[in-house]
C-alpha cells in the first residue's frame, strides 16, 4: 500500500457540535518533505528526551544522590548531548527552537529551556 493510499484511509475526527468548521491541515506526502518531516520528528523526540533526562539529573543533584565526580560527569555528558543535537540541527538547517512543535490548544510540545545543561 502506498503512503498516499494510507492517508486516504485515515478518517478525520468528527467535528464537535457547535464549533465552526476549520480547514484541515494538509499533509505533504512527497518523498522530500516526508524525509525532512521524519528527521525533524526524530530530532524533536531526542530533544524532548534530553530535556527530561536533564530535569531528572537536576532532581538527583538537588537531592544529594550523586557524588561530586558523578555530578561533573553527568554535566559534561549532558553538555555533549546538547552540543551534538545542536550540531545535527544545524547540519540540517534547524535550530533547537524549531523542534518545539505547536500542539495547538495544548501549547508547545517541549518545556521551556530555562538554562543550559550542566
Amino acid at each position: 500500500m502506498a503512503l498516499g493510499d494510507a492517508f486516504r484511509l485515515v478518517k478525520a475526527p468528527p467535528e464537535p457540535a457547535g464549533e465552526p468548521h476549520r480547514p484541515a491541515h494538509r499533509l505533504r506526502t512527497d518523498r522530500d518533505s516526508v524525509e525532512e518531516d521524519l528527521l525533524k520528528l526524530v530530532l524533536t523526540v531526542v530533544e524532548l528526551l534530553r530535556q527530561l533526562i536533564e530535569r531528572q539529573a537536576l532532581r538527583r543533584v538537588d537531592a544529594g544522590d550523586l557524588t561530586d565526580d558523578q555530578e561533573e560527569e553527568l554535566g559534561a555528558t549532558l553538555m555533549a548531548l546538547h552540543d551534538a543535537l545542536a550540531d545535527l540541527c544545524a547540519e540540517h538547517g534547524y535550530t533547537l527552537q524549531d523542534l518545539n512543535l505547536d500542539l495547538g490548544p495544548l501549547g508547545p510540545l517541549l518545556p521551556p529551556a530555562d538554562h543550559g545543561p550542566g
